[in-house]
């Protein structure tokens, strides 16, 4: 991998649905202003043929890679470790785009945003969306830059569902879809995860039924805690016994007290705080219901028609520490796909990272998984190879 990395990068914003041709969402309600927040990295060939469209996950954003003027260049976007020059997602031969999810809050329309009916921020007044909807947005930004045909959809977790609906729902749209540390259809567990989440946001005093924007205070408390509950799904317990194992925070011997005294709370506490610095209440709450509600595979007779209009193929990775999304969600989605005719390579990937592996460049073998998958579709499509590209 290239230690260069991208440098200055840009987030842009583009309006991709107006009041003459609003956004419909699959629950029939419509929005009659859509705008996007996104950000590109490399160059788009002539023949239009190397887009990659990074999917980012539920506290994710349109920043996946390289830095912001001013930020500091230690600190840069969430994927930056597979997205650069010689990198999996290579920026020398792949032109990549990265684009913040409806509903989000860092830069796309959601809740947050102000509701041209009413002059006011939609609150919990914004409908609820699908993953699909997600999917719709991105394509419409894709035609907001000329775009037809991604060489490949990729995603962990949140971000591979969208990859996985835009392969079945636009089939002939999409070479490659790259689904990782992903579920097609939440566990009971992970829906209770949700939904004490959930509660810890809505029975915040300072929720205000979702219309905390003017207010002085907002459900910070309520926020931290569900991003506490959740950063505790994301990590393997031999990574938290790696970290922190039973040691005490700034002591050398137990305080015996309820404030925090083991590292691991402080380590939670700082993860709660930080999050709420950068995210919206409203926006947790719509994106912990869309992944509730995705089940691509109801209808397997739908799945398997769309599966064969197109020639996507499939790369489905699991993470063997991820107890979230386990390797058994990744082995029902592999199945289902290759049983409605789908091309699929499944690969469980030892790491001791739990589901945040998708994050990291170690182990070696993720990153030279994805990077293979995508030469093996770059190839297809005569794109010149990692060597020719040098």
């Amino acid at each position: 991998m290239s230690d260069a990395g991208l440098g200055i990068v840009e987030t842009r914003r583009a309006v991709v649905f107006t009041g003459d041709r609003p956004l419909r969402l699959a629950s029939g309600a419509t929005l009659p202003e859509v705008e996007v927040a996104y950000e590109t990295y490399g160059r788009l060939n002539e023949e239009k043929t190397n887009a990659v469209f990074i999917c980012h996950a539920l506290s994710g954003d349109a920043h996946a890679a390289g830095t912001h003027f001013g930020d500091d260049p230690k600190r840069p976007g969430w994927w930056d470790n597979i997205v650069g020059p010689g990198r999996p997602l290579d920026t020398d031969r792949f032109f990549v785009i990265c684009a913040n999810v409806l509903g989000g809050c860092k830069g796309t329309t959601g809740p947050s945003s102000i509701n041209p009916a009413t002059g006011e921020p939609y609150g919990l007044r914004f409908p609820l969306v699908q993953v699909r909807d997600l999917v719709e947005t991105h394509r419409a930004l894709l035609r907001e830059l000329g775009i037809e045909r991604l060489l490949a959809a990729v995603g962990g977790s949140l971000g591979g569902m969208q990859a996985l609906q835009w392969a079945i729902d636009h089939p002939t749209e999409v070479d490659g879809a790259a689904i990782i540390a992903a579920s097609a259809r939440l566990s009971a567990q992970n829906i209770a995860f949700s939904a004490v989440a959930r509660e810890a946001i809505m029975r915040d005093p300072d929720f205000a039924g979702g219309d905390y924007y003017a207010n002085d205070r907002r459900p910070d408390a309520g926020l931290a805690l569900a991003r506490m509950i959740g950063h505790i799904t994301y990590l393997s317990e031999e990574s938290m016994r790696e970290k922190f194992g039973r040691r005490i925070q700034d002591a050398e011997v137990p305080r015996f007290g309820f404030d925090v005294d083991f590292q691991v709370e402080s380590y939670l506490h700082y993860q709660g705080q930080s999050f709420v610095e950068r995210f919206d209440a409203n926006t947790y709450l719509y994106m912990g219901r869309v992944m509730d509600y995705f089940d691509p595979f109801e209808d397997p007779v739908h799945v398997q028609t769309q599966i064969a209009k197109g020639g996507t193929s499939f790369l489905v990775i699991s993470f063997d520490s991820d107890w979230r999304f386990s390797t058994e969600h990744a082995r029902v989605m592999a199945s289902e796909l290759r049983g409605a005719g789908a091309p699929v390579t499944f690969q469980e990937i030892s790491s001791p990272h739990g589901h945040d592996s998708f994050l990291f460049a170690e182990p070696p073998e993720y990153h030279r998984t994805v990077a293979g998958y995508l030469d093996r579709l770059a190839a297809q499509a005569g794109i010149a190879s990692r060597e020719g590209a040098a």
